[in-house]
């Protein structure tokens, strides 16, 4: 017994102990968000006023610079780390904090020369967004000068650097990786062709359905110009040196996942119960700990914005203004090709130095062509063996004036003013959806998009001067459309224009399978006016269109025992609603798992196939259901449906009834430097239950066998043009990078549920707040 007390005295002190600790640490790393502050850099006095869900209202007297310089300051009073690992990534300078575990991942960053393109891009900006790029970051470097960095800068032992103005250019190129590539489609295209010949291509990439909606319509513009050829063999080595890079990419959470999109809709005053537009919009992205976006008010002499900001970015990303708003989807446009460069190619030659924590610095050569980066080789241990790979691509391209159109979209007060910012836009390209309070609705797909003549960039190319660019689509003839006779325009990263339109935008591989935009579309057409809770409904929308499609073949299936036909059983009375306490979605998007893995025996681990070629394989009885070259899709949708039943008995017991989907379908938001390292990832990550599923309008697509989901709608707003303020928006966690803040997860299960804060500058709608005064100080 007398052991017994001390061990258990032991460990009520050890608690003691760690619980002053991190009262501690509480205290040294929250910021002041009361009371007053003299700041150097400021003009005149700007409030910032924390709601009670911790979102700032900014308010400046003196100029817009002070309204920037104090969304810097509050982005790095409460998501400096975000900010310090954005750049780093930028940078790639990971393996100075973080080790070598980080090596491959600079290696990928620099080859690519993110950061170089963002030095290259400042200068080419305009004066406005020069000086409101310099004002934030002097907020950011006041918030610095406080000296309350966050606790991960503490454990591992450096400080922050001062912020520049090419540190906040710098992340959106790497947006603009996450959104606007197929250089990985291109290389799994070519393997197709090695391993199994062209006719099995459509089979693992298939096109754009010809049924599928299409964002615009254009019976009336002439047909368009298609062109394809085999485009330059890579041999194995080749292949696997550019696998080697994807990988790198992959860590670092930039991946061009089957399902991966975004939702965008704006329907104009006759189809509302308002009188005014309504605009809604999420994008769905990787998730993470802290989130993405930073909700905020920023308002100015001039500058009156509200909606979701990135840390490390001046300005609002998505939202409105007193008189515009406006939402943003991935378009998809193939802006990057793959050159197989010849032996006589002409190659410049830079060395990167990278410094690794404890290690001695690694030297990089990285290679140039006259099209980009030799990106072959890379990360490959063996040595560049195969032949030298250059990417081309227009975001790291010379005169990227992308801020100017950002910053311009949060001045803009008319449809005139919103398309003038949209012409310095170069990437990523986005279907922007308009709406303003004059009534009037609108669309534009802005963005340098290359024109091609006699090939279709699906594949890598030879670099022999046979397959060059020939310029850019004009601006003015870009896709768009003012006030459509349908009074709404619909986008969720589906096929933008008929084949009428007289421009390629992308090879017909690239566009989203089209069940979200069609699923839309079905909720909006049910009511010939809707409200705002109505667009909410159809936001939230949780009904599978890929499990109406498949469902057929699937119950079709002859069960190989007991447990497969009580798990059918559950699928035959199932609504196709992936709710969390059904059982159903968990059988039915388990199977869809393993049949999306059906071409990994020919191609390789890692290879999932869209619903889309799960379906024509079955609607066919396609050659890649047989295993080894053996067997049919019969017999894979008896072995993949057991394969799943027992997968799932090992993890939730033998009765399907308890199989509920909010078990297994969880969200992960990890913390970049620490989600994966298990004595620290439970103070960091954050976990939820949540409806949706794969291309499910309230999209959560499984991302492997555990069934938990990592993109997800990253953001949701929903904006009453006729009523602006009782226009609503949520993010996934918390505005709180702090773990010790109660701002850091309090969204989340509000998100998870499907509920809204309130998108408002009324301060009666703010709730409790805290409010902190800057002044100019010396």
């Amino acid at each position: 017994m007398l052991r017994l007390n001390r061990v258990g005295g032991v460990l009520l002190l050890l608690v003691v102990l760690v619980g002053a600790a991190l009262v501690a640490l509480a205290t040294v790393t929250r910021p002041r968000t009361t009371g007053a502050l003299q700041l150097r850099g400021l003009n005149g006095p700007v409030t910032v006023t924390r709601d009670r869900w911790g979102v700032p209202h900014i308010r400046a007297s003196a100029s817009d610079t002070d309204a920037l310089y104090a969304l810097g300051f509050v982005h790095a009073q409460d998501r400096l780390w975000q900010m310090e690992f954005q750049r780093r990534v930028a940078q790639g300078r990971l393996s100075e904090v973080l080790g070598e575990a980080a090596l491959p991942q600079d290696k990928f960053l620099r080859t690519w020369g993110f950061y170089r393109a963002a030095q290259a891009a400042l200068p080419t900006l305009n004066a406005r967004t020069r000086a409101l790029v310099s004002a934030y970051t002097a907020g950011v470097n006041a918030a610095i000068a406080q000296d309350r960095v966050p606790l991960e800068f503490r454990l591992l032992r450096f400080r922050p650097e001062p912020w520049t103005d090419v540190d906040s250019i710098a992340w959106q190129k790497l947006m603009a990786y996450d959104l606007g590539g197929n250089w990985d489609q291109e290389l799994l295209g070519r393997e197709v062709l090695e391993k199994l010949g062209p006719d099995r291509l459509n089979q693992v990439l298939p096109p754009y359905p010809k049924s599928g909606p299409t964002i615009l319509s254009g019976q009336d513009l002439p047909r368009a110009r298609t062109a394809s050829d085999q485009g330059a063999a890579l041999p194995q080595e080749a292949l696997r040196e550019l696998r080697g890079t994807l990988a790198a990419a992959r860590a670092l959470g930039f991946e061009n996942a089957p399902g991966k999109g975004s939702n965008d809709w704006v329907l104009g005053p006759s189809r509302t119960t308002t009188g005014g537009p309504i605009l809604a919009d999420d994008p769905h992205l990787k998730l993470s700990a802290p989130m993405l976006w930073y909700l905020a008010d920023v308002r100015g002499p001039d500058l009156h914005v509200i909606g979701a900001t990135i840390p490390g970015l001046p300005g609002v990303v998505i939202g409105r203004n007193d008189r515009v708003a406006w939402g943003v989807t991935n378009v998809n446009p193939d802006v990057q090709d793959l050159y197989v460069e010849g032996a006589s190619a002409k190659l410049t030659t830079r060395t990167e130095v990278i410094r690794v924590k404890g290690q001695d610095d690694v030297r990089l050569t990285v290679q140039e062509s006259a099209h980009g980066p030799i990106i072959s080789g890379v990360n490959d241990r063996a040595g560049h063996v195969g032949p030298r790979v250059a990417l081309k691509w227009t975001a790291l391209m010379g005169g990227d004036t992308t801020f100017d159109a950002f910053l311009g979209l949060n001045y803009a007060r008319n449809w005139t003013d919103f398309t003038a910012a949209l012409r310095a836009y170069v990437a990523p390209s986005q279907n922007f959806v308009y709406a303003d309070v004059d009534g009037n609705i609108g669309y534009y797909a802005p963005g340098r998009i290359p024109i091609r003549r006699g090939w279709d960039g699906s594949l890598p190319v030879p670099g022999d001067g046979t397959h060059e660019w020939t310029g850019y689509i004009p601006f003015e003839a870009l896709p768009h459309t003012f006030n459509p006779p349908e009074a709404q325009v619909v986008t969720a990263n589906n096929k933008v224009v008929p084949d009428s339109f007289p421009y390629a935008l992308a090879n017909e591989r690239l566009w989203s399978e089209p069940y979200r935009a069609a699923r839309i579309l079905e909720g909006l057409n049910a009511h010939p006016k809707l409200g705002v809770e109505d667009v909410q409904r159809v936001q939230q929308d949780t009904r599978s269109s890929v499990w109406r499609d498949l469902k057929p073949f699937l119950l079709a299936t002859r069960p190989d025992g007991d447990a497969s036909a009580r798990a059918l059983d559950l699928l035959r009375a199932w609504d196709g609603q992936e709710r969390t306490d059904s059982a159903a979605p968990t059988v039915f998007e388990g199977w869809l798992l393993n049949l999306q893995n059906m071409a990994q025996d020919e191609l390789g681990a890692g290879v999932r196939l869209n619903s889309l070629a799960v379906l024509n394989q079955l609607r066919a009885r396609g050659p890649l259901c047989a295993e080894g070259g053996q067997g049919d899709c019969a017999r894979l949708l008896t072995r993949t449906l057991a394969a799943t039943v027992t997968a799932l008995q090992g993890r939730l017991g033998q009765d399907p009834n308890g199989w509920t989907w909010g078990r297994v379908h969880v969200s992960r938001s990890d913390h970049g430097a620490f989600g994966g390292v298990q004595a620290l990832a439970w103070l960091w990550n954050r976990s939820v239950s949540a409806p949706g599923g794969t291309n499910t309008v309230n999209v959560a697509r499984p991302a492997d066998a555990s069934l938990a989901f990592t993109h997800a709608p990253s953001y949701r707003q929903v904006i009453d043009l006729a009523h602006p303020n009782r226009s609503v928006f949520i993010g996934t966690l918390g505005q709180s990078g702090n773990v010790f803040s109660e701002h850091y997860a309090d969204q989340q299960a509000l998100w998870a549920r499907g509920a809204y804060l309130p998108m408002s500058t009324d301060p009666r709608d703010w709730g409790r707040t805290q409010t902190l005064t800057l002044t100019p100080g010396q």
